[in-house]
C-alpha cells in the first residue's frame, strides 16, 4: 500500500497544533464530503483519507507513534521489540543475528541500524509472513472509524426528529434526540469502514454544529432573553406579552421594577437531553426604555414629579 503523508494530506506542517488540525480537517471534509460530490469516487476516496488522517493526528498517542515510525506506526510495539531483539543479537555477535521463523525460515538483517533501512526490513518481516500467520491465527481488525459533521438550527433540536444522512453512498436514518448541544458527538456503531480479515466494521462519529438564529441565548437546558419595557410599566407595574421558544405568554411586571431585573419562567427553557418531558427554565431580563423627545407638557409633568419626589 502506498504511504500517505497525513500532514501533507491535511495541508499542514509537522508543528501543527491540535487547533490547526481541527480547522484543516473541517475545511477539507466539507470540500470533499460525498453529499457535495455525488458520484465522484475520487472525492469520496479523498474524504476517507482525510478522515483517516484526522483520526490519527488528532489523537496525541497515535500522532506520537506516527511521527516516530511513519508508515509503520500501527506496528510500533512490534517495531520496537524487533529493534531491541536485533540490538541484543548485534551485541552478542555482530549484526548477523536473525529472527527465528516457522518451517526453518529465518530473516536476517545486516548493516547500519537506521530507521529507513530498518523500516524496509520490518516490512519484510512483519508485512508478509507475519500477516499471513496472523490471518491463520484468527487475528481480526476493526474497520476505520468515520467522522462527520451535521449542521442543524437550534429550532431543529427542540424536538426529537429523524434525518437521513448519506455516508459513503449509503443512506443512514438517524434519530436525533431533543436537546443535543453544539459540539456534541454521538457514535453510530457499525457504520464505519469494513473490517480487515473478517473483523468488525468501524463506527461513525457525528459531531453536531448548532446554529442559533433565534433571539434566545442557550446554556445547556436554560434559555435567556432580554425584554424591553417602557418606563411607565416599570414604575407603575402592568402586564406585558413576551415570546418564549414555543409561543407568546403574558407576564405581570411588578411596580418599581428596576433595569436589569431578571425573572424566571419555569419549564419554558430547552428540553433536557434524553430526559423525556423535562425542560429547563427561561430567564427574562428587563431593559427599561426612557422616553425621548419629550413635549413641553411632558417635561412640565416630569418636573412636577421631581418636586414631589424631593
Amino acid at each position: 500500500m502506498e504511504f500517505i503523508d497525513y500532514y501533507k494530506l491535511l495541508e499542514l506542517d509537522r508543528s501543527a497544533t491540535q487547533a490547526d488540525i481541527k480547522k484543516a480537517y473541517r475545511k477539507l471534509a466539507r470540500k470533499y464530503h460525498p453529499d457535495l460530490n455525488p458520484n465522484d469516487k475520487e472525492a469520496q476516496a479523498r474524504f476517507q483519507q482525510i478522515n483517516e488522517a484526522h483520526e490519527v493526528l488528532s489523537d496525541p498517542e497515535k500522532r506520537k507513534k506516527y511521527d516516530q515510525y511513519g508508515k509503520d506506526w500501527e506496528h510500533a510495539e512490534q517495531y520496537e521489540q524487533a529493534r531491541q531483539q536485533q540490538q541484543r543479537a548485534g551485541r552478542a555477535g555482530g549484526y548477523g543475528g536473525g529472527f527465528g521463523g516457522g518451517g526453518g525460515q529465518q530473516y536476517t538483517y545486516s548493516g547500519n541500524f537506521d530507521d529507513d533501512t530498518f523500516s524496509d526490513f520490518f516490512e519484510q518481516m512483519f508485512g508478509g509472513r507475519a500477516r499471513a500467520q496472523g490471518s491463520r491465527r484468527g487475528h481480526h481488525f476493526k474497520g476505520q472509524d468515520f467522522n462527520a459533521e451535521l449542521q442543524l438550527n437550534l429550532k431543529d433540536v427542540y424536538t426529537t426528529h429523524q434525518q437521513t444522512l448519506t455516508v459513503n453512498g449509503k443512506n443512514i436514518r438517524l434519530t436525533i434526540p431533543a436537546g443535543v448541544e453544539n459540539g456534541q458527538t454521538i457514535k453510530i456503531k457499525g457504520h464505519g469502514g469494513p473490517g480487515v480479515q473478517g473483523g468488525p466494521k468501524g463506527d461513525l462519529y457525528i459531531t453536531f454544529k448548532i446554529i442559533n438564529h433565534t433571539g434566545f441565548k442557550r446554556e445547556k437546558e436554560n434559555l435567556y432573553k432580554s425584554q424591553e419595557i417602557d418606563m411607565y410599566t416599570a414604575v407603575l407595574g402592568g402586564e406585558i406579552t413576551v415570546n418564549t421558544f414555543t409561543g407568546k405568554v403574558k407576564l405581570k411586571v411588578k411596580p418599581g421594577t428596576q433595569p436589569g431585573t431578571r425573572v424566571k419562567l419555569k419549564g419554558k427553557g430547552f428540553p433536557k437531553y434524553k430526559k423525556e418531558n423535562q425542560y429547563g427554565d427561561l430567564y427574562i431580563t428587563y431593559e427599561v426604555s426612557v422616553p425621548e423627545n419629550l413635549s413641553p407638557k411632558e417635561k412640565e409633568l416630569f418636573k412636577e414629579l421631581q418636586k414631589l419626589r424631593k
